[in-house]
């Protein structure tokens, strides 16, 4: 069996600081909460109480994560009044959920087939 190789197809090697920076991006990704706000924002922008009422969360908590999607920019935010708005900075991240989730999802289905 042939083993996949981690080499982009352009066969280009990241530096150790490019190596941290994606790191980081997955790991933001690493939080179900955080998932659950891209998910919500992909059909649009959304406020603060919209993305609470769409994900069943705190404010509190809500905030704490759109922050951290904003600090790693994935997000990008603007105020009107005393409302803020939040919406997808970069596309492409939906290209990358897409691209893991339908393949985990997979993976998922079958496991717990095994565990029925």
């Amino acid at each position: 069996m042939k083993r996949a190789s981690l080499k982009s197809k352009q066969s280009r090697s990241l530096s150790p600081e490019a190596l941290g920076f994606v790191a980081e991006r997955f790991r933001v990704l690493g939080e179900p909460m955080r998932l659950k706000l891209l998910i919500a924002l992909e059909t649009g922008e959304k406020n603060v109480t919209e993305l609470v009422q769409l994900t069943e969360s705190t404010q509190a908590n809500v905030s704490k994560h759109l922050g951290i999607l904003s600090d790693a920019g994935m997000l990008s935010r603007r105020k009107e009044g005393l409302k803020t708005f939040y919406v997808i900075s970069d596309p492409q991240i939906f290209e990358l959920c897409d691209l893991m989730c339908s393949k985990l999802q997979k993976e998922f289905s079958e496991k717990s087939r095994h565990f029925r």
